[in-house]
């Protein structure tokens, strides 16, 4: 079975009678939750036929450790309207995470605090290590460091600062607001992924087309980016967004006349990641090699 598929499993604590861990354990002793593949293709295929509500529900359910990744696009804000809405006893307002790149439009950041005061979330909010103003950024890598190295760029400021939230905030289970209909790599979309490291990513509204998300946002007065007026369907770095074309899938505009469509969050890791790794490892042999040869001298 594939490690992917796994979370690390924690020592727990047993019921001196039955052996087994009970509700009554602390949560920390408690094991984290295991899909195998066959598992995880018939919950995908069960919850592909539900609407997201009701995978939301099953989310606020089965999974610990559950928040919601947003850049404040559509479909994330649309979560976050039906979270707001559901009804029953469990904890429905899910803490949001956004990366801010400190390249973001102003529109977008008026609109996380018009999210803010409309829903109440907690909103945790992630920059590039050892940055907190553009000033900041440019000063330790360079003026349109995106340019020199997209994908270094993409590390620091999108895939590190994502990584450093799950750890600091236990993350177990992510919220996203991708969709199939969104194209490029993501049409083949499932309505539950799990990363290489073990964090579960839900997609709830994976099936759901544009059209269908917009008839939502002006049906419920859902708050959005101001920019979608003025032809934007897919918003992110002002330096790499632009507004999309009629017949265009909605994230053409996203790095437009470049092979690239995706920012390395969802990629299971972004070539620089890889690269970091792969250093990593080769430090960890020579090490080894140098104990051993230390040890061999003696």
């Amino acid at each position: 079975m594939s490690s992917s598929l796994y979370y690390e499993e924690a020592n727990m604590i047993r019921d001196d009678e039955s052996g087994y861990a009970s509700g009554e354990s602390s949560h920390e002793s408690l094991p984290e939750i295991v899909f195998s593949k066959a598992h995880l293709k018939y919950l995908n295929y069960q919850l592909a036929q539900l609407e997201p509500q009701d995978i939301l529900r099953w989310c606020i359910t089965s999974l610990p450790g559950l928040y919601q990744s947003t850049a404040f696009g559509l479909t994330g804000l649309v979560t976050v309207d039906m979270l707001s809405k559901l009804d029953g006893p469990l904890k429905s307002n899910i803490d949001l995470i956004f990366y801010d790149t400190l390249y973001q439009f102003q529109e977008t950041l008026d609109l996380v605090e018009r999210v803010r005061q409309r829903y109440g979330n907690t909103i945790h909010v992630y920059k590039p290590r050892g940055c907190n103003t553009t000033e900041d950024f440019e000063a330790k890598y360079g003026k349109n460091f995106w340019e020199v190295n997209d994908e270094k760029y993409d590390y620091v400021a999108k895939v590190e600062p994502a990584a450093r939230a799950n750890a600091e905030l236990n993350v177990k289970a992510l919220l996203t607001g991708r969709r199939k209909s969104q194209g490029g790599k993501r049409g083949d979309l499932d309505i539950i992924e799990v990363t290489d490291s073990g964090v579960i990513k839900i997609n709830p509204l994976a099936n759901w087309s544009f059209a269908q998300v917009k008839e939502y946002v002006d049906a419920n007065k859902v708050p959005y980016n101001e920019l979608l007026d003025q032809g934007y369907k897919s918003v992110g770095d002002w330096h790499s967004t632009q507004p999309v074309a009629a017949g265009e899938d909605e994230r053409a505009g996203r790095w437009k006349g470049k092979n690239k469509t995706e920012c390395g969050i969802h990629n299971p890791q972004s070539r620089y990641a890889q690269f970091l790794a792969q250093q990593q490892q080769q430090q960890e042999a020579e090490e080894l090699v140098q104990k051993l040869q230390e040890t061999v001298v003696a």
